[in-house]
């Protein structure tokens, strides 16, 4: 057993060998033909490998908060059940298809647009979430060091970028800029998740300079999945559960 779990290991078949020791460990081996015992050990291995390609792509999205399709509730007619969950199964991000979720704050948009960042890791897909503010501020520092074009290549190469809190404040001349060139490098390549407490309506006015909104928004709204949440902010509940984490907005929508 001990040399057959050192050439697993030299072989960084590490689930494979966490089954393997366990498996021989318990006794449970005498119970599974060979054939079940390889179906044991192959499946070990690819849920190994699975979590924790997962686990890197999580850490690479950057996301403010763990978050999961699961946990939302749908209660109290806040959310349409039914639009959601049409898109869980990831399809609009193989259509090239973008999500815009308006609502007042603390409602959990940001949760919603996690928790489907998050549903769209677990699907192999890489994802990037950005703050509105912290984006901005700090592609301004890139513009200074020379990392911008960098920056925006990195954001290009998502399959999905979450934009949240859009509008929070007024994009100066540079902000608006950059969002332009964000937006018109994934047009058509790939998909944007965009929360905000601002109606669609107003968002021309929160971009400024016409021709530079009407560019932005043409390719950011036009046939874009519009979700918006009702109701008051969840932070007037009261104190959370244990189960719920705290952040701009609360988890549980």
């Amino acid at each position: 057993m001990n040399h057959s779990l050192e050439k697993m290991q030299k072989l960084k078949l590490f689930g494979m060998a966490r089954a393997f020791r366990h498996t021989m460990e318990s006794g449970k081996n005498e119970q599974f033909t060979a054939d079940e015992m390889i179906q044991l050990l192959i499946e070990s291995e690819w849920d190994e490998r699975h979590n924790r390609k997962l686990g890197h792509a999580l850490k690479r999205a950057k996301f403010r908060y763990p978050a999961s399709v699961e946990q939302i509730d749908f209660s109290n007619n806040r959310l349409d059940r039914n639009q959601v969950m049409r898109l869980v199964d990831g399809e609009f991000i193989k259509q090239k298809e973008n999500i815009i979720i308006t609502g007042s704050t603390g409602i959990g948009k940001s949760y919603l647009a996690s928790a489907l960042g998050h549903q769209a890791c677990s699907m192999g897909y890489r994802v990037l979430y950005q703050h509105q503010s912290k984006l901005f501020g700090r592609l301004k520092m890139a513009k200074a060091d020379g990392t911008y074009l960098k920056e925006l290549a990195r954001m290009e190469k998502q399959h999905l970028l979450l934009i949240d809190d859009f509008g929070i404040t007024p994009l100066d001349a540079q902000s608006r800029a950059a969002l332009l060139e964000i937006i018109e490098d994934r047009h058509g390549k790939s998909s944007t998740i965009i929360t905000s407490q601002i109606p669609v309506s107003k968002w021309h006015d929160v971009i400024g300079e016409s021709t530079v909104a009407d560019a932005i928004l043409d390719r950011l709204v036009h046939d874009s999945h519009r979700i918006e949440l009702k109701g008051e902010s969840l932070r007037k509940r009261g104190r959370p559960r244990k189960d719920e984490t705290v952040e701009s907005e609360s988890p549980i929508i």
